[in-house]
């Protein structure tokens, strides 16, 4: 659902000049600057590594529910994925800005008692270790999907539906705690332009790039 919002933000930036997906299927969007390269294996990139230099940022969209996930099994989709992807990204991409979408409640000590959060925090590490020109970690909480966007999880796009109406009110009550997903590829272009102050921003951070 993130993934989507940035999607639709670069397609329409104009100081964007060519976007390519990398994911098992395509994303159904068409433009003229859009490129999809659909890629079966997300842990290993050496095939497709020609497809894979020339670019200025790169947004990390990608994540699954922990929920009746295996421990292992979490961290072999989080982290695995995300650092194999981040490594040939960073080897390639040496002035690259690399965004991590990440989730409200990350545990950068990996010590916490709650599994993915510590499986976050190690990954979100990781990241910040890398060589890149930049590195950032997006934490948003509550997204609030717009312009058709849905969640590809049938029991978010019920939970959605049903809480439509109390969307205006929540964001009204909760400035700064519930995000869009227009504001949150806004605010990754913005920090892929202009950088950030710090290089973890929380759910209040994002919303006051997109307002500054």
């Amino acid at each position: 659902m993130v993934g989507q919002g940035v999607l639709r933000e670069c397609l329409l930036d104009a100081d964007v000049e060519r976007v390519q997906t990398i994911g098992r299927t395509k994303t159904g969007a068409e433009d003229p600057k859009l490129r999809e390269l659909v890629h079966q294996d997300m842990w290993h990139y050496a095939s497709v590594e020609a497809d894979l230099s020339g670019f200025g940022a790169c947004f990390f969209c990608l994540g699954v529910s922990s929920t009746g996930m295996a421990e292992a099994d979490y961290e072999r989709v989080t982290y695995g994925i995300t650092m194999a992807a981040a490594e040939t990204l960073s080897r390639l991409n040496p002035r690259m800005t690399f965004v991590f979408v990440s989730g409200a409640g990350a545990e950068s000590s990996e010590h916490g008692r709650i599994m993915w959060a510590r499986i976050k925090g190690k990954t979100e590490n990781a990241i910040l270790r890398l060589p890149f020109k930049a590195a950032f970690v997006f934490r948003p909480g509550a997204i609030q999907p717009l312009h058709g966007i849905q969640s590809r999880t049938a029991l978010y796009r019920t939970i959605y539906s049903l809480t439509k109406p109390l969307w205006p009110l929540l964001r009204r009550a909760l400035p700064g705690h519930i995000l869009t997903t227009e504001q949150l590829g806004r605010a990754m272009l913005a920090v892929a332009k202009h950088g950030a102050p710090k290089r973890i921003l929380e759910s209040k951070d994002i919303s006051a790039i997109v307002a500054a």
